[in-house]
C-alpha cells in the first residue's frame, strides 16, 4: 500500500470519529479529554490559547469533503470567540492560534466579511504587543514585558495574512523582526531551541533563557522544536527570506536525529533525564506538518529526508498512538503539554489531533492555507 492509500485509509477513520464528536459537542469548543470527554473550554476560559484549533479542524476537513456540518459548527465557535475580543486582558501572543483557525480559514474559503474584520482585528492585537525597541512581539502579560517563546513562531502568520489582506507591509515587517529576533537568540547553533528567551524590554538585550515548559534551562522541549520548524518554514513560505528555511532545516535535522532513536515517536524533552520516559505526540504531528512544508521549498534531491521523516512519524502515531473508538473523544493519545505538569503527561488534547489532521491532508495534497 502506498502513502496515499494509507492516508486516504486514515482520513476515513478520521471523518468517522469527528462526526460523532460532533454530534456529542454541538457547539462546545474541546480542548483536553479526560476520561474518553471534552469539556467545554469556552465557558472556562474563552480566551485560552487552543480555542481554535477545533475550528481549524473542522475547516480543514469541510474543504477536504464539503461536509455542510464542519463549515456550520466552526463558524458558530468562531462567533462565540467574539467574546474573547471583549474580555481583551486574557488575550496574549495566542491570538493567531485562536483565529487563523478560525476567522482567518472562515475568510479564505467563504469570503465572509465579518470574518475578514474578526481576522484583521486579531492581527492588529498582535501588532500591539510589538516593542519597537527590542524588535518582539511580546508573548505573555503579567509582568513579562520583555518575554518571548518559540510558540510565538506560528502565531506570525497572522501577521503575513493581515499585510496581504490589507497591502499593509507593516505587518510584514514585525513580523519579519520578530523571527530574526527568534532565529538570532532562541535557536542554538546546534539545531535545539530554549522554550524562552528574556529580553530587556529597554533595548532587546537578551538576558536569558529559560526551560519553561520543557525539563529546564539548557534543555530540548520537544514541541518547542516544533513549533521552530513548522514556524520557520512557514515564515519562509511567506517572506522568501533563505534565513528562515535555513534555520528551519536545521532544528528539522536535530529533531530527526533524536526521533530516530524513539521509534519517531519523541520524548517531552530531547535532554530530559531517560527515566521516567514522557512522550509528546503533540511535538510529533506539529513536526510532521512542519516538515512536509519544509519539503515544498527544497530541491528535489533533500525532499525524501523531510517526507520520510514525516509519514515515519505519522505512521507511528497510527500504529501506537490512537484510538479510533467513536464512543470516546479525541484520536490522538499521549500528548505532554508540559514536562514537569504531571496531572496532564500523556493525554489526548485537541492540537494533537489538529496537526495530525492537518498533516494527513497534506499527505493527500487536500490541505488549505490556515497559516
Amino acid at each position: 500500500m502506498d502513502n496515499q492509500q494509507w492516508a486516504t485509509q486514515v482520513l476515513s477513520k478520521i471523518e468517522l470519529k469527528v462526526d460523532q464528536e460532533l454530534q456529542r459537542l454541538g457547539n462546545q469548543i474541546p480542548y483536553m479529554a479526560v476520561d474518553g470527554r471534552y469539556t467545554d473550554m469556552g465557558v472556562k476560559d474563552i480566551t485560552w490559547w487552543t480555542n481554535g484549533f477545533w475550528s481549524g479542524i473542522l475547516w480543514q476537513l469541510y474543504h477536504a469533503t464539503g461536509k455542510p456540518i464542519y463549515k456550520e459548527t466552526a463558524q458558530k465557535n468562531e462567533e462565540r470567540l467574539d467574546q474573547a475580543f471583549l474580555d481583551f486582558k486574557g488575550l496574549h501572543h495566542d491570538v493567531g492560534f485562536m483565529w487563523l483557525h478560525t476567522a482567518v480559514a472562515n475568510y479564505r474559503l467563504t469570503q465572509n466579511p465579518k470574518s475578514l474584520q474578526r481576522g484583521l482585528h486579531a492581527a492588529e492585537l498582535l501588532a500591539g504587543r510589538y516593542n519597537p525597541r527590542g524588535q518582539f512581539i511580546r508573548s505573555w502579560n503579567r509582568d513579562r514585558a520583555g518575554w518571548v517563546i518559540i510558540d510565538s513562531m506560528l502565531n506570525i502568520p497572522l501577521l503575513y495574512w493581515a499585510q496581504e489582506a490589507l497591502d499593509d507591509p507593516r505587518f510584514g515587517f514585525i513580523a519579519e523582526d520578530h523571527a530574526d529576533k527568534v532565529m538570532n537568540n532562541i535557536v542554538r547553533a546546534d539545531g535545539s531551541v530554549a522554550h524562552i528567551g528574556v529580553f530587556d524590554p529597554q533595548d532587546g538585550t537578551l538576558l536569558e533563557t529559560l526551560g519553561g515548559q520543557g525539563y529546564g534551562v539548557g534543555s530540548s522541549w520537544s514541541r518547542g522544536q516544533a513549533w521552530a520548524i513548522y514556524g520557520f518554514a512557514l515564515s519562509y513560505r511567506h517572506t522568501h527570506k533563505a534565513a528562515y528555511l535555513d534555520t528551519a532545516k536545521k532544528v528539522a535535522n536535530y529533531f530527526i536525529a533524536n526521533i530516530q532513536k524513539t521509534g519517531y515517536i519523541p520524548v517531552s524533552d530531547f535532554r530530559a533525564p531517560q527515566t521516567p520516559v514522557k512522550v509528546d505526540t503533540s511535538a510529533a504531528t506539529c513536526a510532521a506538518c512542519g516538515f512536509l512544508e519544509i519539503a515544498r521549498h527544497v530541491p528535489e534531491n533533500e525532499r525524501p529526508l523531510y517526507e520520510e521523516a514525516a509519514v515515519n512519524i505519522l505512521k507511528a502515531i497510527v500504529e501506537k498512538h490512537v484510538v479510533w473508538r467513536t464512543e470516546t473523544d479525541g484520536i490522538v493519545l499521549d500528548a505532554t503539554p508540559a514536562y514537569h505538569e504531571e496531572e496532564t503527561v500523556q493525554t489526548p488534547i485537541i492540537y494533537s489531533d489538529y496537526y495530525f489532521i492537518e498533516a494527513i491532508l497534506r499527505l493527500l495534497n487536500q490541505d488549505f492555507l490556515i497559516w
